[in-house]
């Protein structure tokens, strides 16, 4: 059993390398005549599989390979397997001159023959091989549920529904060589085909397809039946543009030209339709991975005509080399142009030339001239500024209508005599013309985008477009339902002159025929227009003319606001037009309610509301205008902290504060901050009651004033006759007490004498009454001045002599206290009175013994100490 199971573990291990090495295929059938039984013909079937010999982790190529053959989606017969026969190299046909880090490619062609007889049938043969998984890292191609993506190389052998009777087929066979690519640059790829018949070709890009639900590239892989599907392409990429936009197929040729993509590896399939006698007898393919490559190469390129008819630009044209590789080096320019004299060449990589006449003229750019990499590039250019390319507006129209299109088109040099039309209809195919100015019709209603490309005999050239709306009626306009007094005479307008309108009822109207008619109606009446266009499309609309004996008129109330605010005055009425005075104050003083600015104490609007010149009534408006309240904010600015602020507020009569902290009340003028704990900005909206309906905002901050004495350390030592420095911060005023052998107790930094233990407290205050207390334990050594060490410490934790550190009584300066192991090793220094060593050297707890020491320090009176000894420490 273990024997077995190793076994299907190496032939699984080889799947994937087996699988990744082939890069395209192709599928050829060979007529070799009638068959051995009656209505069957024999073929040589042949496989050509290519492989990059340069991929990582590819095998050899297949020593068998298992072929399907196919009637529709039926297998005919067995799967047949079949041997190598050959596996030769395929030689690179086509690369640039000049390369720069130029790709090495090792390809490889196997082939696969079979000999079959074929019975004759109405559809025809599919022949089909399948593996598993192309080449790894394929640009244009996405991973397809996380395995590699496998291909179907097909070949398709025409039945008799395509062959005439009496007809044989070869299929055609593309060539097998390699061209090189350079990314991001102009290439030619030679994927065209030979027909052994003759045959025409048409050739067209596809989708490849992928490998089924093969799983690996084993000879026990049977192909499945047809039809098969696409590779996933990745955007921008696509079976139809499987090297991007600037790479296309040109169908009589095979040829694939363009702009390069970036480096990497792409699917490209190529399908080739046979034509005999103009009917198509049969379809081929081949699909094959190609390589663009980093390289670069030096070359001139141009379009083939540069056509210059702008007049904006005159007779100036610049050219630039389509080929920006960084090997053309220099440029040397011939503009066709003798007439411009020394200007007619140039060396400038960009240049500008301008014409000295209008006319055709050979333009010619050497590269990198007198070089091995030079090249030579020509095109035509045409100068003839002066085209003025213009399309004619085209009306609003109901469909089925004819729609004349005209174009406006003028030149200086030569005629228009190109038209290109399309109207943009999406419900036919005959929505194009070629004359200047076509007639057309639409079917439906709609807004359509009209094409024009306009052209002249001097090779100038514009694309016009304009959007055409087309309705199902005439978009007839008349005038809006209106109001009219009994007193008037209103006149109807419509939007058009030509065609014919009918206006009913015949009632108080001067003209039922006319586009535009008075009527004086007594009472009110709709009147009903129906509009035709010389085409016989018609609509119908109506206008209610309503009629009232005057015009009614309500304002609103006289109204008070504040002053330097608008208001919005209002007005209950049926008028249509107003004029309000004055007219300086108002924002737009003819609409219904318009808003005013007044400024003085007292201002009346005025208003005519009409419906004509005979019909109108006059209103008036006063407003008053109220000055806002002016708040002021008094009290205490300063306060020491834990004592009370006091809060005015004048100005107004209704008074809210905020924020409600510390405040005792937040709607009188005058609360109180009880105690506040920090500084605070009070904000009291003031209102008044003479009439300003808005209240106006004050601040106030009251700052809080916290006093933090500072004695100095709450205990400190000296020696007798040493002077002890007091040093107190906090605020501005101090006073020490008692005043006991001080120089001086009323300043922040008095000198003491002592000549016992004392306790001084020192009083801080500043100008407001704020006040702090701090106190400071003085002890006095009837000793000399000197530096004391304790022989032992215990640095255990526990809180209890964890330092180490010298008593350093009357000493003003401590030049250095240093720690030595029995090694002579220093374990600690500082030059710090105060600090002290806690047993520890680079973070790890020193070992129990004993330790020399010694100190350097400076007394008071300036005498230099010196003393050394020993320490043991204690765990």
């Amino acid at each position: 059993m273990k024997k077995y199971l190793l076994s299907f573990i190496f032939i699984f291990s080889l799947v994937p390398a087996f699988a990744r090495h082939i890069t395209g295929g192709e599928v050829i059938y060979d007529y070799l005549g009638p068959g051995a039984a009656p209505n069957t013909k024999r073929y040589k079937i042949t496989l050509r599989l290519f492989r990059d010999n340069l991929t990582v982790n590819g095998a050899l190529m297949p020593p068998a390979v298992r072929l399907g053959i196919f009637a529709g989606s039926t297998q005919f017969g067995p799967f047949h397997d079949i041997d190598l026969i050959s596996n030769t190299p395929v030689g690179v046909i086509s690369s640039p001159s000049c390369l720069s880090n130029t790709p090495f490619f090792d390809y490889s062609m196997g082939l696969y023959s079979l000999e079959i007889d074929l019975p004759n049938n109405p559809g025809g043969y599919i022949i089909t091989y399948q593996t598993c998984c192309r080449v790894q890292d394929i640009d244009n191609v996405g991973n397809f549920n996380g395995e590699l993506v496998g291909a179907a190389y097909t070949g398709s052998i025409p039945g008799t529904n395509s062959l005439t009777p009496g007809f044989i087929d070869n299929s055609a066979r593309f060539q097998t060589g390699i061209s090189i690519i350079c990314n991001q640059n102009r290439f030619i790829l030679d994927f065209s085909a030979t027909d052994p018949d003759g045959d025409e070709l048409q050739y067209s890009f596809g989708n490849a397809y992928d490998g089924g639900s093969i799983i690996n590239a084993g000879l026990n892989n049977n192909p499945a039946s047809p039809p098969y599907g696409s590779i996933p392409y990745v955007v921008p990429y696509s079976g139809f543009s499987p090297l991007g936009s600037s790479a296309t197929l040109n169908s009589s040729t095979g040829i694939i030209s363009g702009i390069a993509p970036p480096s990497g590896k792409y699917v490209v399939c190529v399908i080739v339709k046979s034509f005999k006698n103009g009917q198509i007898v049969a379809t081929h393919r081949k699909d094959f991975i190609v390589t663009v490559a980093p390289c670069d190469f030096a070359s001139s390129e141009l379009n083939p005509v540069y056509t210059q008819c702008d007049v904006l630009d005159g007779f100036n044209v610049t050219f630039q080399n389509l080929n920006n590789s960084v090997l053309n080096l220099t440029f040397d320019w011939d503009f066709g142009d003798p007439g411009s004299g020394a200007l007619n060449t140039s060396t400038d990589e960009i240049p500008t030339h301008t014409y000295s006449a209008a006319g055709d003229f050979i333009l010619t750019l050497i590269v990198n001239r007198n070089t091995p990499c030079a090249d030579t590039a020509t095109a035509i250019v045409r100068v003839y500024p002066g085209f003025f390319p213009e399309l004619a507006p085209v009306p609003s129209q109901c469909k089925n209508t004819p729609i004349q299109f005209n174009d406006l088109t003028t030149t200086i040099y030569g005629t228009v005599n190109s038209w290109r039309w399309d109207f943009g209809d999406p419900l036919t195919n005959a929505d194009t013309s070629t004359i200047a100015n076509p007639v057309y019709s639409y079917s439906a209603a709609g807004t359509y985008l009209v094409e024009l490309i306009v052209g002249t005999t001097k090779g100038c050239q514009a694309a016009l477009s304009r959007m055409v709306t087309i309705t199902d009626k005439p978009n007839l306009i008349i005038t809006n339902d209106t109001l009219i007094c009994t007193i008037d005479t209103l006149q109807l307008r419509s939007n058009f002159t030509t065609g014919t309108i009918r206006w009913r009822p015949n009632y108080m109207i001067s003209d039922t025929t006319s586009f535009n008619p008075n009527v004086s109606p007594d009472v009110t009446t709709t009147y009903t227009a129906t509009y035709s266009d010389n085409f016989g499309c018609s609509v119908t609309k109506s206008v209610k003319v309503s009629v009232v004996n005057e015009v009614t008129l309500l304002a609103a109330n006289d109204t008070t606001i504040c002053r330097t605010d608008s208001a919005r005055l209002r007005l209950n009425t049926d008028a249509l037009y107003f004029a309000w005075t004055p007219a300086n104050l108002i924002l737009d003083p003819t609409v219904r309610n318009p808003i005013v600015f007044p400024t003085a104490a007292v201002t009346d609007f005025n208003v005519r509301a009409s419906i004509s010149n005979k019909c109108f009534k006059d209103e008036t408006i006063r407003v008053t205008t109220v000055p806002y309240p002016v708040p002021m904010i008094t009290g205490d600015a300063q306060v020491c902290f834990g004592k009370n602020a006091q809060l005015n507020a004048t100005g107004g009569s209704i008074y809210l504060w905020s924020p409600p902290t510390f405040l005792n009340s937040t709607t009188i003028p005058n609360p109180i901050a009880i105690a506040p704990i920090r500084t605070a900005t009070y904000t009291v909206s003031v209102r008044d009651t003479l009439g300003c309906p808005k209240a106006v905002s004050k601040d106030f901050t009251v700052n809080v004033i916290r006093i933090v004495a500072d004695a100095g350390p709450s205990d400190t030592s000296v020696v007798l006759d040493q002077p002890l420095q007091l040093n107190a911060t906090g605020s501005t005023n101090y006073q020490w007490i008692p005043p006991t052998y001080l120089n001086n107790p009323n300043i922040a930094s008095p000198i003491s004498n002592p000549r016992n233990n004392i306790t001084y407290t020192v009083i801080v205050s500043n100008d407001i009454g704020c006040t702090a207390r701090d106190t400071i334990n003085v002890k006095v050594f009837f000793l000399p001045p000197d530096i004391y060490v304790p022989s032992a410490f215990t640095p255990g934790g526990d809180g209890l002599n964890e330092l180490f550190r010298p008593i350093a009584l009357g000493i003003r300066s401590l030049e250095s206290f240093s720690v030595y192991n029995r090694w002579g090793q220093m374990v600690y220094t500082t030059s710090r009175i105060g600090d002290g060593w806690n047993g520890k050297f680079k973070g790890v707890p020193q070992e129990s013994a004993t330790y020399v020491w010694q100190a350097n320090a400076t007394d008071f009176k300036g005498r230099k100490i010196f003393r050394k000894g020993s320490v043991i420490l204690i765990r």
